[in-house]
């Protein structure tokens, strides 16, 4: 058995894979984190929708990619902390990705919120990830 040392660049990846090979459908292994990761993609618009397989072994999430015109609404992924850098920023030094045209996903003390919301919300945290 493997472990992963990084579990949301593991979730990245595999939604990046997914996205590259056109798949409609991709599971990947349940956490909080996770979850709330997928929640907000969904919110911004970059996959369809996700719900919760908890008929295997393990629970896991399945996600369905939003594919239009044969290509996937998500076009680049980028895993900004990580567990050898952390990268933190306050309410007024949320970067914007692509001039607005991404987000940002951000872990808070008020939970994982996209960029536009901690900025709404005035809070800043842990810079997570970029997606466009």
């Amino acid at each position: 058995m493997s472990t992963v040392t990084d579990p949301i660049a593991d979730l990245l990846a595999r939604v990046r894979n997914a996205a590259n090979a056109q798949k409609t459908e991709m599971f990947v292994p349940y956490s909080k984190i996770k979850a709330e990761i997928v929640r907000i993609l969904k919110e911004e618009g970059y996959i369809t929708d996700y719900s919760m397989d908890t008929e295997a072994a393990h629970p896991r999430i399945k996600i369905t990619n939003k594919i239009a015109n044969r290509t996937s609404a998500i076009t680049g992924l980028k895993r900004v902390s990580r567990p050898g850098l952390r990268r933190y920023v306050g309410a007024q030094e949320i970067p914007r990705v692509l001039g607005g045209m991404g987000v940002s996903i951000l872990s808070t003390p008020r939970g994982i919120l996209s960029g536009r919301e901690a900025k709404k919300q005035n809070v800043g945290g842990e810079l997570l990830a970029y997606i466009w």
